[in-house]
């Protein structure tokens, strides 16, 4: 049988008021029909609710057990009611945000706290990808929202239909731990020093767009991982060389774990991004835009560094 949330909500009454008389006052209800209600819910759970053997009626383990589950089910209930009046004023149930994992999401939590503050009811699910992988899972429908790197494929976003807004840079530089062959290679690195030795990669998580990979020499063996913060933690351990972003590496250059390499390319520079798809609309979707759009990331080194490097 299904349990009625009104018979729920008065055992909840009873129990709060401290008795039937009190639970019928604040209803306006006569005792009796208190009573008439209980005997319903016994009859059709065929279970014993109160014992009224004593001086006052008493829960019995079956119905503390239903009031503790019930309450449970109107907190639910009423969470649910909230949320349908709140969608139906404009604000999405759920809203998916995918991430280049050049964005840590450390970055995002004060944006998730005031967001919060809102009280509004849309869930949010952050998801991570890498590349075109990232944009396919904007592209495909699995993500509503896209915060990443812009890449130069992204001309299918005019045919797709997509709203693309730049937020920031970036600056990705050659890297390799003190102990690794290169760290003791004077001057500036060409491609064939380079190429001799074991690149770390990140693999891109596009299952049906082209996958994209960069810096990588002709013939030369390669470590793939599953993300930046992999593909930092490999060439801190020396286990390979190549590009990384300075946001995910500043700390360990400062601190003599990495170090900073010239090559004959230059450093790379990249573009950071939200997309989304035009004609989407929503009210958590508005604000994430809004906050995105007076943001203004810099994930680069000081000019300076760039000089020495």
């Amino acid at each position: 049988m299904i349990l009625p949330l009104e018979s729920l909500a008065l055992i909840e009454l009873i129990e709060s008021r401290g008795s039937f008389a009190a639970a019928a006052t604040a209803m306006n209800k006569a005792p009796s029909a208190i009573t008439y209600q209980l005997r319903q819910l016994e009859e059709s759970l065929d279970v014993l609710i109160y014992d009224r053997s004593g001086h006052k009626a008493k829960l019995t383990p079956a119905g503390r057990a239903l009031l503790e589950e019930g309450r449970k089910l109107l907190e639910s209930s009423e969470a649910l009611t909230k949320r349908v009046k709140a969608v139906a004023s404009g604000w999405e149930a759920e809203l998916r945000i995918v991430l280049d994992s050049i964005m840590p999401f450390e970055e995002l939590m004060p944006w998730i706290e005031e967001f919060d503050r809102l009280g509004c009811p849309t869930r949010l699910r952050f998801s991570t990808e890498v590349l075109s992988g990232t944009w396919e899972a904007l592209y495909s429908g699995r993500a509503d929202l896209l915060i990443g790197s812009r890449l130069d494929q992204n001309q299918f976003a005019m045919a797709t239909g997509l709203n693309i807004q730049n937020i920031g840079h970036s600056t990705f530089l050659f890297a390799v731990a003190p102990h690794h062959p290169l760290a003791k290679v004077e001057g500036v690195l060409c491609k064939d020093d380079i190429g001799q030795h074991r690149a770390v990669a990140v693999g891109d998580t596009s299952r049906n767009f082209k996958p994209m990979t960069f810096g990588l020499q002709t013939g030369q063996a390669v470590l793939t991982v599953p993300n930046l913060k992999a593909k930092v933690d490999a060439q801190l351990a020396g286990l390979g060389c190549g590009w990384l972003p300075w946001n995910l590496i500043a700390d360990h250059v400062a601190q003599g774990r990495l170090i900073l390499k010239q090559t004959e390319d230059p450093e790379r520079q990249g573009t950071l991004c939200c997309a989304w798809h035009k004609g989407n609309s929503g009210k958590a979707l508005e604000w994430w835009i809004a906050q995105l759009g007076r943001l203004k990331l810099n994930f680069s080194p000081p000019p300076q560094l760039l000089g020495g490097a």
